[in-house]
């Protein structure tokens, strides 16, 4: 009761944030990004739109890859819009397609730009059931593995981009608190979304996927600070519910009680890109590493997100299923 009056209230946490900071608000004081390349997904519009505004207030030379590039294109001249100088480049990703993201990291990598920062924000959530070309549960595809491979192809780039210019590389992990909903077997529920539509819940297959955010996660910090001793670190993030335009019928003080409540809990899409850029910029979480952020302040994960077994097994699946095209279902 206590944390939900706070949320309500907006109060500052240790970090001296809460949940109606801004993105520009908690970036108030960040260091000068003109230096720092950064990679975000999904900046075509909402959360990830915002990011990649704030970010290029501060200076920072964005990447935007999209599937659309029309709406990439869109993205960047809003951005020009408002800020002329700003260094953005568009490339073309499909994240549900391994294809399509080993072929967007060549393309990256023959540009022969540092990357300091990589904020996996894009995300879906998909009623109809549907299969990736590559044999995996498309949620899942898009919103994780996708993300898995690209980080996977990328980290080599952040680690040696850390080390020549001695700024710390920061990954970004966009999850939700809906990561809490899912429970029993991980991998076998994805085999069984993967195999047949008759096991697919459109929520259960996003929660999923969003637990796999968080893993990846925990199990990345581990192998960045133990088996490569990179300067890079990755952390996870809950960006809260963002206020969208509501339908209803007003027919009472019930409903208008009950419509006044719910849109206290939501947030508005700078308050939503808030905990992003907060983890991605600020001096304060130099050498923080594996932890789940939630109105800009550290919060608990679930149970099973916390289980550093089920961290280290998500990460094998996924390495096989990258490897064999999802065969692994078949």
């Amino acid at each position: 009761m206590l944390e939900t009056v706070k949320y309500l209230l907006g109060s500052a946490g240790p970090s001296g944030f809460g949940s109606k900071s801004t993105a520009e608000q908690v970036t108030d004081y960040c260091p000068d990004l003109r230096s720092i390349t950064a990679i975000i997904t999904g900046a075509t519009s909402g959360i990830g739109a915002e990011t990649a505004r704030v970010l290029a207030k501060r200076g920072a030379r964005l990447v935007l890859p999209a599937r659309s590039l029309k709406a990439a294109e869109d993205s960047k001249a809003r951005i020009l819009s408002e800020f002329p100088e700003s260094d953005i480049i568009v490339m073309p990703l499909d994240l549900s397609s391994f294809f399509s993201v080993r072929k967007f990291v060549a393309d990256f990598r023959s540009l022969n730009l540092p990357l300091h920062l990589l904020i996996n924000n894009a995300g879906k959530f998909t009623q109809e059931h549907a299969i990736s070309e590559d044999g995996i549960e498309m949620t899942f595809a898009t919103n994780y593995l996708g993300h898995f491979l690209l980080t996977k192809l990328l980290v080599t780039k952040m680690v040696e981009t850390a080390k020549s210019t001695g700024v710390q590389g920061r990954i970004v992990n966009v999850s939700s608190s809906i990561h809490s909903w899912f429970s029993g077997d991980p991998i076998s529920y994805l085999s069984s979304i993967t195999r047949s539509r008759s096991h697919y819940d459109a929520t259960r297959a996003y929660a999923l996927s969003k637990l796999a955010n968080v893993l990846h996660t925990k199990e990345l910090a581990q192998r960045l600070q133990e088996e490569m001793e990179a300067n890079v670190t990755v952390n996870c993030v809950h960006p809260g519910i963002v206020r969208t335009r509501l339908t209803r019928e007003r027919d009472g003080l019930i409903t208008d009680l009950v419509f006044f409540l719910a849109s206290k809990l939501l947030k508005t899409i700078p308050q939503a890109a808030a905990t992003t850029c907060y983890v991605a910029t600020h001096p304060r979480l130099l050498n923080v590493t594996g932890k789940y952020f939630a109105d800009c302040n550290e919060a608990p994960a679930s149970k099973l997100a916390s289980n550093s077994s089920e961290a280290a097994r998500i990460w094998s699946a996924s390495e096989t299923m990258i490897s064999k095209l999802g065969s692994v279902f078949n």
